[in-house]
């Protein structure tokens, strides 16, 4: 008897509804959109297979089963809530709301982005800073030694509004922190998401260098040796801590907590949160299991025991010792805290203030000159000042509404002190939501007010598209640092800039193209977008015909 074969008719597919719309352009897509795929804006829905017999052949032997068309329906569906029948996000400059959801600024149902009290005046229910009187004993210290250091008038603000040079493509993959050199006005600092650390003279443009033997994944902080300004110390995602010499690029590791290799998920140690504490001689870091360790920085070797410091299994994400009271320690995590502790006696368990946050906590400062103020940046799109470390620290004193909530394609926004502010008041913060200036959709970076909650300026450049999250402010002249995807660009006055550039000319030089065709003819896929600059077109941008535009910004905040 000859073999019998089944013939199965392959299904044909009919397409009976589709709705044209625009595609959504989102901007928190921007920086890595090849880690994971962005959401279709129609997703198919089949309906249930039908199979149907069809006659019989001549022989009656074999009976040819055929499927029934497949119906596809293209419907909208919306990437917030996941439903069909409407849309939300980004289109362009402007914010689409779903409707299953509250506000996505503020978090609060009734109204939508666009006419969201917080984004006409982001100081819209704030309760501006009072004075006040001692209540005990620790505080009355504070007004009589502190206190007087800062001045009763508050300085008038100097923001770095133009773009004075940059380095587009500086890095292979996104920036993820910036360090100003201590004693080098010129030296500028960077890591990236791939672990190099890159080391610029922003006075001569050209002058870099990138090194990308330190680390073998994300920088997430460093920081210079009080001690000897040519060496930096850093954390990184790949569990270990480095101390790099700069001139050479020579480092040397002195604790991995991953000496065994990958073992899965599980048991990978990362470190987040770094300081030094130039009192006990000690770099301070955290890992992402909510761990605290000591490294001595005379024996580049760790000391003493890890000390849970946060709920177990959370990632410690910042840390930050008081700048007038070195004992005093503030860190912040993924557990929703940021916490005060005494390092007199660290221990789990024995800190001295437990501030509460509605998300995750991305950043906690004591404040730069008297070290009693704490700035906290949360994933609640919300800026939390607390005014005196010796007050009442169950509430914060003030909470500004501000868009920094982003998703895992981005560097975490981080609110920073202005470190030449008497008054600390000013504080520097990118901003995630899109603006529309003049039919372009760009992302500007803030400057607040944190004592009115007052916008002092917004600044932007029409020639950064992208998302700049990782901003610092220098600690001795008017220059911001902005890393945007993998570009950095620094800002300054423009009647600063205009001098500068009499004196020598500046350019916006554009890196990275050799090893970007390098990289597409071993096949490899760079981590960002080529959105970088992308309306430079690859030509060099002199900043002497600059085409910079700043919104004209206010300044009620000056006295």
């Amino acid at each position: 008897m000859a073999p019998q074969t089944r013939r199965m008719a392959f299904p044909s597919v009919v397409v009976v509804e589709r709705e044209d719309a625009d595609s959504e352009q989102s901007t928190s897509d921007e920086d890595e959109p090849e880690e994971e795929d962005p959401l279709p804006e129609s997703e198919p829905e089949p309906e249930p297979e039908a199979e149907a017999e069809v006659a019989e052949n001549g022989n009656g032997d074999n009976k040819v089963k055929q499927k029934a068309p497949i119906t596809i329906s293209l419907k909208k569906v919306c990437k917030v809530c996941k439903k069909a029948g409407h849309e939300a996000g980004f289109k362009g400059a402007t914010y689409i709301d779903c409707p299953m959801k509250p506000c996505f600024l503020c978090k609060m149902p009734g109204h939508t982005t666009m006419s969201c009290p917080h984004r006409v005046t982001i100081e819209h229910g704030i309760i501006s800073a009072s004075h006040r009187n001692a209540s005990n004993a620790l505080e009355y210290v504070f007004e009589r030694q502190l206190r007087p250091r800062i001045p009763l008038i508050k300085p008038a603000y100097v923001i770095p509004d133009k773009v004075n040079c940059g380095v587009i493509k500086y890095h292979s993959r996104r920036v993820t922190c910036l360090e100003f050199h201590p004693t080098k006005n010129n030296i500028l600092l960077s890591g990236d998401k791939k672990g190099q650390v890159g080391v610029w003279d922003y006075y001569k443009t050209s002058e870099k260098m990138v090194y990308g033997n330190i680390h073998s994944c994300i920088v997430n902080n460093m920081r210079f040796n009080p001690t000897n300004d040519g060496a930096v110390y850093a954390a990184s995602s790949d569990g270990t801590i480095s101390c790099t010499d700069m001139e050479t690029g020579i480092s040397l590791s002195l604790m991995n907590l991953n000496p065994d290799g990958w073992q899965g998920p599980s048991s990978w140690r990362m470190l987040y949160g770094m300081d030094i504490n130039s009192e006990k001689g000690v770099v301070l870091v955290a890992d992402n299991f909510g761990f605290l360790y000591m490294v001595d920085m005379r024996s580049n070797s760790k000391s003493g025991e890890a000390i849970l410091i946060h709920k177990k299994g959370s990632k410690v994400v910042g840390l930050h010792c008081n700048p007038i009271q070195p004992e005093l320690l503030l860190s912040c995590g993924n557990d929703h805290f940021a916490r005060v502790w005494d390092m007199r006696r660290l221990e789990a368990g024995s800190s001295l203030f437990d501030l509460a946050h509605r998300r995750v906590v991305s950043s906690a400062y004591f404040s730069p000159v008297s070290g009693s103020k704490i700035l906290t940046t949360s994933q609640d799109n919300r800026l939390r000042i607390w005014d005196s470390i010796f007050g009442n620290m169950d509430t914060p004193s003030r909470e500004i509404v501000h868009s920094h909530d982003f998703n895992r394609h981005l560097t975490p926004f981080r609110a920073e002190w202005d470190p030449k502010d008497p008054s600390e008041t000013l504080a520097v913060i990118g901003r995630y939501i899109s603006e529309n200036f003049n039919g372009a959709a760009l992302h500007p970076i803030d400057f607040i007010d944190i004592s009115t909650g007052q916008l002092v300026a917004e600044v932007m450049d029409p020639n950064i598209t992208t998302i700049s999250p990782v901003n610092k402010l220098h600690p001795r002249e008017d220059v911001l640092a902005s890393g945007s995807s993998r570009s950095i660009f620094i800002w300054r006055p423009k009647e600063n800039s205009e001098l500068v550039e009499q004196k020598d000319e500046r350019k916006i030089i554009v890196c990275g193209r050799s090893e970007k065709k390098q990289s597409r003819k071993l096949g490899n896929e760079s981590d960002d977008s080529d959105d970088d600059m992308s309306n430079l077109k690859g030509k060099n941008v002199k900043s002497k015909k600059s085409v910079t535009k700043v919104t004209p910004y206010s300044r009620k905040g000056k006295r």
